[in-house]
């Protein structure tokens, strides 16, 4: 089996409340929603569905550029109806920390993050197993 990218799949239980949720959420971290279709859509490299029992407990972080994009994800992501789980600020996982969190609708742990002081080697990883 090849895979040409790596991805994450939700399975939810209202995909327009999640559509909601994750395009302004996202757009906020300059991720726009990529597809769209009556049972699916997805942003970046998350996959969202409606076609099976919703996935809870997971914890995903999006990648920001800056402080203020952590601020905005945030913002967008309680007015587009997550929970706050987590104001934006420095957290004590390491030097540079700074990172807010917002449960989805099915109640996963969403988080915009930036790594302050470190630079990223490459803006994406790609699997292949040629």
């Amino acid at each position: 089996m090849e895979h040409d990218d790596l991805h994450v799949h939700l399975r939810v239980a209202d995909l327009e409340a999640s559509r909601r949720f994750y395009g302004a959420a996202l757009t906020a971290l300059d991720k726009k929603l990529g597809g769209e279709g009556p049972d699916h859509f997805w942003v970046d490299e998350l996959y969202v569905s409606a076609d099976g029992p919703p996935t809870s407990g997971v914890h995903l972080a999006f990648q920001a550029n800056d402080r203020a994009a952590v601020d905005r994800f945030h913002a967008a992501a309680l007015r587009a109806g997550g929970l706050d789980n987590g104001r934006p600020g420095i957290r004590d996982y390491g030097a540079g920390y700074y990172a807010a969190y917002v449960r989805d609708p099915d109640g996963n742990n969403i988080e915009g993050v930036v790594h302050e002081g470190h630079r990223r080697s490459t803006g994406a990883i790609c699997v292949s197993t040629a």
